[in-house]
């Protein structure tokens, strides 16, 4: 079969060729970029083996570029990358690699074409385009990679067991390719990821973080979560979310499975954004209900406080998973802490202090609360689930009224702790504290407007109740 080169494609894979065959060094396209292209996806990186120096072949295919484009060279890898116009271009020496037990770093020998295929992971990764002019064009398909994308099969090229053992990241990319191409894993490969799952302690987190990732940017991660569940992987790299399954009955009662409601509003919410860390809010909103799981006999099963608590368990979780400790865990943690309380203000009389209140402390994250909030609908009453929603649309008007009318989102004060304690004489004191906090209360329960004026005259009558004199000027 000869793959279909596109004239954009043409140019540099002619130069590229030229080159090659000047230093008689035969080259290769492999790996996603065919794959992507024989299922009409977008792929802009290309990856070239070649045999021989692939830093070689990359220095001299560059002198031939115009503009001639800078060369990255990774002289411990073997490897250099090239950008030109909007392609990234990656040539390597093929290779042939053996793996230490405890390392899925490996030993790395010059090799032939063949040895490269065999040590990709999947035989849709496997697949090679000559770039020689005896069959320019070609794909070479040693392990039936062709047949594997038409049936949507994610298999190893040797045997899954040395494929998983050697490299145990490849393990997480499998279920990865399977949520992002919507392919099925093959059977022995699948339980191959059970049998070896231990293996992948020796990897790094930030490696994994980087699998996890890209499964949770698909449209639909609950199918990569499922299968890391199902393997055993989830358990190991992330143990809280596995905690989340099940379903415990005492007199009859029983609790919703809170893993698959997860997975539900995570996909639900994928529907409506692609920002990573509200995907990720969805994943922990629920984290904390295993440990807050208690059986009341008249209420049933309840989970009091599961959301403060899972926000206190969200620094831990992402410290222990190498995530982000920076503003990216503190928005988590804010929509965890925070992700009850829109769906409170549809079950009661609404006051405006209330809305205040959740537009104070959610600042500039609200309308991501109320996303996560509407995906949280998991109800399989259709009647149910269209009353929440609509008294969810009750509360985004009136979120909108109150901050339109009072300001409040990301709001201080309009009396500051300085001004305070110029005005009475005090330096840094609980007294200073306990004024400021008076006044933002009486403002967000709407006692005091939110105005310069009234508030300066709220502070001083706070001052008298404590004893304080204004200082004269």
């Amino acid at each position: 079969m000869v793959f279909d080169i596109q004239p954009h494609e043409r140019e540099i894979l002619m130069i590229i060729e030229q080159v090659a065959a000047e230093l008689k060094s035969p080259s290769y396209v492999v790996g996603g970029y065919v794959r992507d292209r024989l299922l009409a996806r977008e792929s802009k990186d290309l990856d070239i083996v070649c045999i021989g120096s692939g830093i070689r072949l990359a220095q001299e295919v560059a002198a031939r570029l115009r503009p001639i484009p800078r060369i990255a060279v990774y002289q411990r890898f073997g490897t250099a990358m090239i950008r030109h116009k909007d392609q990234e271009i990656e040539f390597v020496g093929a290779r042939r690699e053996s793996y230490r037990h405890d390392s899925r770093k490996p030993t790395v020998e010059e090799g032939s074409l063949e040895d490269d295929q065999n040590r990709r992971d999947f035989t849709i990764n496997a697949l090679a385009v000559s770039l020689n002019a005896s069959n320019f064009g070609e794909i070479i398909d040693p392990f039936g990679g062709l047949h594997h994308l038409e049936t949507k099969t994610i298999k190893t090229p040797l045997e899954p067991g040395k494929t998983f053992s050697d490299d145990p990241l490849r393990m997480m990319r499998g279920i990865r390719f399977s949520t992002q191409l919507g392919f099925d894993i093959e059977e022995e490969t699948f339980k191959a990821i059970g049998k070896y799952r231990n293996r992948i302690n020796i990897v790094s987190k930030e490696r994994i973080n980087i699998e996890l990732e890209k499964i949770i940017m698909t449209d639909k991660p609950s199918v990569g979560f499922k299968q890391l569940f199902d393997t055993g992987l989830l358990e190991i790299i992330f143990p809280e979310m596995a905690a989340l399954y099940g379903v415990d009955v005492i007199d009859g009662k029983g609790h919703k499975d809170n893993f698959y409601h997860t997975l539900e509003v995570l996909d639900n919410l994928c529907k409506n954004t692609d920002k990573l860390w509200l995907r990720w809010s969805a994943i922990m909103h629920d984290i904390a209900k295993p440990p807050t799981k208690r059986f009341d006999p008249k209420h049933g099963w309840t989970f009091h406080g599961h959301e403060a608590l899972g926000a206190a368990m969200t620094p831990r979780i992402f410290r222990k998973m190498k995530l982000p400790m920076d503003g990216k865990m503190k928005y988590v943690q804010k929509l965890v802490r925070l992700h009850l309380r829109p769906i409170s203000l549809t079950k009661e009389n609404v006051t405006d202090a209330a809305i205040r209140r959740l537009l104070f402390d959610a600042g500039d994250d609200i309308d991501d609360l109320m996303l996560l909030c509407e995906a949280d609908i998991t109800s399989k009453n259709a009647k149910k689930v269209q009353r929440y929603l609509s008294n969810y649309v009750m509360v985004r008007d009136l979120l909108k009224e109150i901050e339109e009318k009072d300001k409040l989102r990301n709001w201080e004060p309009p009396i500051s702790g300085e001004l305070i304690m110029e005005t009475f004489g005090l330096s840094p004191s609980r007294t200073v504290g306990t004024i400021k906090l008076a006044i933002r209360e009486a403002i967000l329960d709407g006692a005091c407007p939110n105005d310069y004026d009234a508030a300066f005259a709220f502070m001083l009558e706070q001052g008298k109740e404590l004893g304080l004199n204004p200082v004269e000027k």
